[in-house]
Parts: structure tokens; C-alpha cells; sequence
């Protein structure tokens, strides 16, 4: 490992490049840690309060809003960030990307509201949960403000840092003073929802003014055109909610708000973990966009990384469950055992998928991989889901994630091997 490392940083190009590239870690790094660091003092606290139950109707709304969240990234957090990354000397071409990619967000999320509007008016388990799940669909507008693509995309990781912790302790402290009982578990989305505002506020606030680029005023065809190029790397990011997501509102609507709440609990850990794996993800994107013959050292890097965190969390599932939540909690322990190979296996799909696929132009192949196994998963999701509640939603989960991973790595490894008989054919 220690030797891989060694020979990535002899290989990282320019000293600009290095420098960029152990800047922005070491950014992403401090909020990862910090990341870590707020979750770990509210998740017992909210075990205690708000109970399993709260949990599950917290991870119901969830499951439902990550949908409309989906639709509103539209896949330009990797294709807007690699345009401005190729563009980013050309504040006209920037000013550009950005204009296009704000309007078409925006729009984006009036007709996820208004979609939503209309379900929960009409589905009776959307209904009684109208108001939290309402409350928990402000986080689309406040992702949207909060442009994290753009400061990926230039390289200045530090501003998402920033931003990041004074969301986290603004959500944090409002967690603790105003969080006293059961019936408060709807403050939860509410404190998230406003922190993420509030800094997205500030985000544009910066990008306009430091960085000088302008918001054009919409044009029609512009919008529609940024949302046709990037429409294959949408639906590549919509088709895992066909399984993932959608198991987690089955979950809510068949086993109640306990089950989702325990499997809630039992994946919050790989959900740490997996926001600490892609941090080499985002980091090297913008880079790999610009120097893609190193991905095979830094697959390598990656991957052994993502197998060790595997290993780490199955076998530190039981100490975490019991650690951070309650007795209520205690079924969890299977469900994280289970989802410890998340890890290793997103990491496949990221580092073959996101890191290279699109890079490369290829978004069309990652899309029908990701739809055919979706698809799969998205029908067996109900039998197992009926029949095995939590733990069936997680075994969806879990092969499909193999699935998708294996199947990417070896179309791109594919790819790579007829380049390279390409390049020494010529």
C-alpha cells in the first residue's frame, strides 16, 4: 500500500497538479473527519429521543425525497464538473455551464415539487406524512445553491470544506437545544434542510462575487440542450433508486417505521464510511478528466482501500451498534454485518464507472449496465422485501451493488485493454 502511494505521488504530473490534488484531500479530508465527528454526538442522543420509530419515519422521507433529489442533480455534479474543469481558464465558458446548469436544476426542482404535491395529495402513506416530507424536500433547493460541483470542478475544495462544517454546526447545535422528546423527530429534516440553504446561500454568494462568473438569464434551448447531454449519466443515477430507495419506502409502507428505522440504523455506518471513500473520488475526477493514464494506479489505491474499510466495518458491527444506539437498535448488527461489502462494491462502480466511464465519454454503457441490473433489482425487491423486511431490503441491496460493480469493472477493463492495443498499434 505504502509503495502504491509512493508511486502515485511520482506520478501526479506537474507540481501544480500535486499540489492541487494533496490540497483538495487535505480538505475533504478535515471535513470527512468532522463529517464523522457531528453524526457520532447526535446519533446516540437521537436514539435516545426520538426512538427507532422517529428514525424510520426520518428514513421513509428520505428514501422518498432522494428520488426528487436525483432527478434535480440530473447528473451534472460529474458532467458540469467536468466541463468547467476543461474550461475552468474561460470565464465566458464557465459563466456559461453555470447559468445552464442553475436554470436547469431550477426547473428541475419546481416539477419534482409539484409531482410530489400531487402523490402525497393522492397515496394515503404519503399523505399523513404530507408536512415532514415537505419539510425534508428543502433540501433539493438547498443543494442546488449550494454549487459544490463548481468548487470541485476548479479545484478549491477548501470553500466546500467551509461550508460544510458551518452547515454541520449549525444542524448539530439545533439538534440538542430543540430536540427534547419523541414528537420533535420532524426537527430533525427541518435543522438539515435550512443549514443546507443557508450555506448555499453563501455559496453563490462567493461564486458571483470572487470568482466572477455571471448568471445569464435563461435560455429555452440552452437548458434543454444542457439536460439532453447529460441525460445518460441522469438516468444512470436515477435507475439505483429503482432498488435502493424504493426498497427503503416498501420497507416504510409494508414493515412499518421500526423496520425502517433498524435498517436505518444498521446502514448509517456504511454511509459514513462510503462518504469517506469518496473523497479520492471527487478529489481525482477533475484531475483524471485531464490525465486518465493514471487511472490504473489509482484504481489500485482505491480498491485496496475500499476492501480494508470492508473488513474494518464487518468487524466492528456489533461494538458500533451497541456503542451508539440503544437496545431497540440491537437487530441492526445483521444489517450492517451485511452492507460492510457496500463498501468495496461502490467503490468498484465509482472508480471503473465515475472515474472512468464518464470520463471517457462512455456514460451511454454505464447507463445500460446500471438499468439492467436496476430493473432486476427493482422486481425482486418485492418478495424479498415482503417476506424478509429489513434484511431482504438489504440483501437487494447488497447484490445489486455486486452486480453493477463487477459488471462495470470489466466492461472498463475491456475498454482499457483495446486502447492500449490501439496505442501500441499505431
Amino acid at each position: 500500500m505504502l509503495n502504491r502511494i509512493r508511486v502515485l505521488k511520482n506520478r501526479l504530473g506537474t507540481n501544480k497538479d500535486g499540489k492541487a490534488l494533496a490540497s483538495n484531500f487535505g480538505y475533504l479530508m478535515i471535513m470527512q473527519i468532522t463529517g464523522y465527528i457531528f453524526p457520532l454526538l447526535t446519533i446516540p442522543y437521537l436514539a435516545r429521543v426520538i426512538g427507532v420509530e422517529g428514525f424510520g419515519k426520518i428514513a421513509f422521507a428520505a428514501a422518498v425525497i432522494v428520488w426528487f433529489q436525483t432527478i434535480t442533480d440530473w447528473g451534472f455534479n460529474y458532467t458540469a464538473t467536468r466541463d468547467v474543469a476543461r474550461n475552468r481558464d474561460n470565464l465566458e465558458k464557465v459563466s456559461e455551464i453555470f447559468s445552464n446548469v442553475l436554470w436547469a436544476k431550477s426547473l428541475l426542482a419546481l416539477v419534482s415539487f409539484i409531482i410530489l404535491f400531487i402523490f402525497t395529495e393522492l397515496v394515503s402513506s404519503l399523505k399523513e406524512n404530507q408536512t415532514l416530507l415537505f419539510i425534508t424536500f428543502m433540501l433539493v433547493p438547498g443543494k442546488i445553491l449550494f454549487a459544490d460541483w463548481f468548487f470541485q470542478a476548479i479545484e478549491k475544495m477548501k470553500f466546500i470544506t467551509i461550508f460544510d462544517l458551518i452547515s454541520k454546526l449549525i444542524f448539530t447545535l439545533c439538534v440538542f437545544i430543540f430536540i427534547k422528546g419523541k414528537s420533535d423527530f420532524i426537527l430533525q429534516p427541518l435543522f438539515l434542510s435550512l443549514g443546507s440553504i443557508l450555506v448555499g446561500l453563501v455559496s453563490i454568494y462567493l461564486i458571483v462575487f470572487r470568482w466572477k462568473v455571471k448568471i445569464l438569464f435563461p435560455k429555452y434551448k440552452s437548458i434543454i440542450i444542457t439536460l439532453r447531454n447529460s441525460k445518460d449519466v441522469f438516468i444512470n443515477n436515477l435507475l439505483p433508486n429503482f432498488y435502493n430507495s424504493f426498497s427503503i419506502v416498501l420497507l416504510g409502507m409494508w414493515g412499518g417505521s421500526v423496520a425502517s428505522g433498524i435498517y436505518d440504523a444498521g446502514r448509517k455506518f456504511v454511509g459514513i464510511s462510503h462518504s469517506f471513500m469518496s473523497i479520492f473520488i471527487r478529489v481525482f475526477f477533475p484531475y483524471l478528466s485531464r490525465y486518465i493514464d493514471k487511472h490504473s494506479i489509482f484504481a489500485k489505491l482505491h480498491l485496496a482501500l475500499a476492501a480494508l474499510g470492508s473488513l474494518i466495518l464487518f468487524i466492528a458491527a456489533p461494538y458500533l451498534i451497541k456503542l451508539f444506539f440503544t437496545e431497540e437498535f440491537y437487530e441492526a448488527i445483521l444489517v450492517l454485518k451485511i452492507s460492510s461489502i457496500s463498501i468495496f462494491l461502490i467503490a468498484l462502480s465509482q472508480v471503473y464507472g465515475t472515474n472512468y466511464l464518464i470520463i471517457q465519454g462512455h456514460t451511454k454503457i454505464l447507463r445500460n449496465i446500471t438499468f439492467i441490473y436496476s430493473v432486476i433489482g427493482f422486481i425482486i425487491s418485492f418478495p424479498l422485501v415482503y417476506k424478509y423486511s429489513y434484511i431482504g431490503a438489504n440483501i437487494t441491496l447488497v447484490v445489486i451493488q455486486f452486480l453493477i460493480g463487477f459488471t462495470i469493472m470489466l466492461k472498463a477493463l475491456k475498454i482499457q485493454k483495446k486502447l492500449k492495443l490501439e496505442k501500441e498499434g499505431c
